[in-house]
């Protein structure tokens, strides 16, 4: 639209800019035709007199108060020059040469240019018309009217400055409806994403809010059934697994008292095997063995019960990993020598941090009776190392190894590596679980590796100071006779936790000092 106005006011400035110059060049022809004299100097005075700016005439009225004549000499007159003559001095230099080739190619005819014209300081867009006229006893001249487009240059910034000040109001006032119907749109879909976020927190009878009858509304309604759908449910499983822990704690604290009365009558029995045949001795034997793994598996199903129900707590108060490896290879010293095992501690170095010693001891027991079992008559190392925001406890055999696939599933409850292989250790199949939930209470990481043929090793890591995240473990979790020396070359691994990247495994013990057998 302002393109078409523009063309429009140049159009209209062209064509009246036309007619002037043509009225102006038969005005001046008519004062030269009659002029009393025709020397040089009168006629140059009649050519002043045209160029000269005129008030109270139709130039004026029309804007024409700064138009500018200039007559300027023929290429081809012969006859003595009566000089430039112009409104202003200096005008000549506003006619284009290409105007002035125009009319002298076609004298016959007006000429019309678009250029510039300066007017009160500022160079605007004028129209520039050049036609012949013919003086006499001077030969042919180029008549020139240089007519500046001041009204329309103003109309044209008044058009533009309207334009500009419409076009910021529509755009602000695009830009606010935008606003509205985002926000109609926007603050459902936000509400969603809020009422989604209390849901994962576990709010669950968090609802969005319904109004009108739109599609937002029928999303809204559709969420907040879906919301119900899986409250339901949860609560649903909430209340099953209330059951099955309550069934398993009940059925652990009945089972006690029979036990107890089994367990005296058991007792006796023992006692007195001497007095019986071989065959009833051996039988009181296993009666005896097998209730002691009994009771275990009792005791077991407790604490797991606890761990469930989420009423498990640990006392963190300052110990040493040492003391804790030192007592729990005492108590399995006889264990070890029975299965022709030699244990070696390597303990170099205090590792002290806060931790429940009587559940970090039944980790430790867990991992080396494992260990002791598995081992297949070779050495078990235990390792016990610290660094400025973990210390650890890694048992490493030799034996049999774990499976590709196995170390993901050892620390599952019942859970065993190879269940044709007998068992030469009464186990419940809930030690390492039990671990791994008795870890988790320290914020720390109980981790497996292995490799068919090659052995395992489980590795314990807890933080030096509580709350403090674990940034790498002291003790390697490969086997440090790795021919590359890294953790994890060939076998498998199982993480349990969150470790930093690169942290739990291939780290030697601080300082650089070998390990050296305590043992």
């Amino acid at each position: 639209m302002y393109q078409r106005i523009a063309t429009g006011l140049t159009a209209r400035a062209t064509s009246i800019g036309e007619q002037q110059a043509l009225n102006e060049r038969d005005y001046a022809q008519s004062l030269f035709n009659n002029a009393p004299r025709t020397d040089i100097n009168s006629l140059r005075a009649i050519g002043l007199q045209i160029a000269a700016p005129v008030t109270g005439t139709g130039r004026e009225s029309d804007g024409g108060q700064h138009d500018r004549i200039v007559i300027m000499r023929s290429v081809d007159n012969t006859f003595p020059p009566l000089g430039i003559i112009s409104t202003e001095s200096g005008d000549e230099r506003l006619i284009p040469a290409s105007l002035r080739a125009a009319v002298q190619k076609d004298p016959t005819h007006a000429q019309l240019q678009i250029g510039t014209a300066p007017v009160n300081g500022k160079m605007i867009p004028a129209v520039i018309v050049g036609a012949r006229i013919v003086i006499p006893n001077a030969g042919n001249y180029d008549f020139y009217l240089v007519s500046p487009m001041t009204a329309e240059t103003q109309m044209l910034g008044i058009v533009r400055t309207s334009f500009l000040l419409g076009g910021l109001a529509l755009t602000l006032l695009l830009a606010g409806i935008a606003y509205l119907v985002t926000r109609m749109v926007v603050s459902p879909v936000r509400d969603a994403a809020h009422v989604s976020e209390r849901l994962t927190a576990g709010a669950l009878n968090e609802r969005m809010q319904v109004s009108g009858e739109d599609d937002l509304a029928r999303l809204a309604t559709s969420f907040n059934a879906m919301a119900d759908s899986l409250q339901r449910q949860i609560r649903q499983l909430e209340d099953l697994s209330k059951l099955q822990q309550r069934f398993t704690s009940d059925v652990s604290h009945e089972l006690r008292t029979p036990l107890t009365t089994i367990r005296m009558a058991s007792d006796m029995i023992h006692a007195s095997r001497s007095d019986f045949t071989a065959p009833v001795a051996r039988s009181a034997e296993l009666l005896s063995r097998e209730l002691d793994r009994f009771e275990t598996l009792l005791t077991d199903l407790l604490e797991i019960s606890r761990f469930d129900a989420g009423a498990a707590t640990a006392s963190h108060e300052p110990g040493d990993l040492r003391d804790i490896v030192e007592r729990v290879v005492d108590g399995c010293e006889s264990l070890a020598a029975a299965q022709g095992v030699r244990l070696r501690v390597h303990a170099r170095r205090p590792a002290v941090a806060p931790m429940d010693a009587r559940r970090i001891e039944r980790i430790v027991r867990n991992l080396v009776t494992n260990a002791i079992e598995h081992a297949e008559h070779k050495p078990v190392d235990i390792t016990v190392a610290a660094n400025p925001t973990a210390v650890a406890v890694a048992v490493r055999d030799y034996g049999v190894g774990l499976r590709e696939g196995d170390a993901e599933q050892v620390f599952n409850r019942f859970w065993r590596a190879d269940p044709a292989r007998a068992r030469t250790i009464g186990g419940t199949g809930l030690g390492l679980s039990i671990s791994l939930e008795d870890a988790r209470l320290h914020d720390g990481w109980l981790q497996a590796w292995g490799e068919p043929g090659n052995g395992a090793c489980f590795r314990l890591t807890l933080p030096v100071r509580a709350g403090q995240p674990i940034v790498r473990s002291p003790v390697t979790l490969a086997p440090d006779d790795s021919s590359i020396g890294i953790a994890m070359p060939r076998g498998n691994s199982l993480t349990m936790g969150t470790p930093a990247a690169g942290g739990p495994v291939g780290h030697s013990d601080p300082g650089g000092e070998r390990w050296r057998s305590a043992r």
